[in-house]
């Protein structure tokens, strides 16, 4: 299991603004997603925060831009693709997650990276934090983008 060595910290993110922005695919994945991440932004203290629902994960990184270029501290990007029986797969998991890298270096926002990248729905139910699930990637994806604003603010 990927979750296996995962570090456990609690940083203290009051004041943050964070943008949560959420592809609407897969809704039952997409809801446990969202609902780990806003727990995760309360456990941490942050109470600015704004949600964008954009079509899908190909739209992420410019919704992500765009929260980044308007005052988000961190921009929390939720997503699910599953593989299908064409390259549309591939493709759509290479440009958000080079869309959503790119934000964050050009930008100097923080992006935690919340994009399921599935073989099937097994997989994403299994990492989407519902009852049952064995990860949290909506939590780990705030988690770390919270955690890097902290420790940004140190150098």
């Amino acid at each position: 299991m990927s979750g296996t060595g995962a570090p456990t910290s609690h940083v203290d993110g009051t004041g943050l603004r964070v943008t949560i922005v959420a592809a609407s695919w897969h809704t039952v994945v997409m809801d446990g997603l969202l609902a780990g991440a806003r727990r995760a932004l309360a456990e941490a203290g942050v109470t600015d925060v704004r949600e964008v629902r954009v079509p899908g994960s190909f739209e992420l990184p410019v919704a992500a831009s765009r929260a980044a270029h308007h005052g988000a501290d961190a921009v929390v990007a939720l997503g699910v693709v599953i593989r299908g029986g064409t390259p549309h797969f591939d493709y759509i998991c290479a440009a958000a997650t080079q869309g959503l890298s790119d934000v964050a270096l050009r930008s100097g926002v923080p992006v935690g990276f919340g994009l399921l990248t599935c073989d099937d729905e097994a997989q994403a139910l299994d990492r989407a934090g519902l009852p049952g699930s064995h990860e949290d990637k909506g939590a780990e994806a705030a988690q770390a983008a919270v955690a890097t604003v902290v420790a940004l603010r140190g150098i």
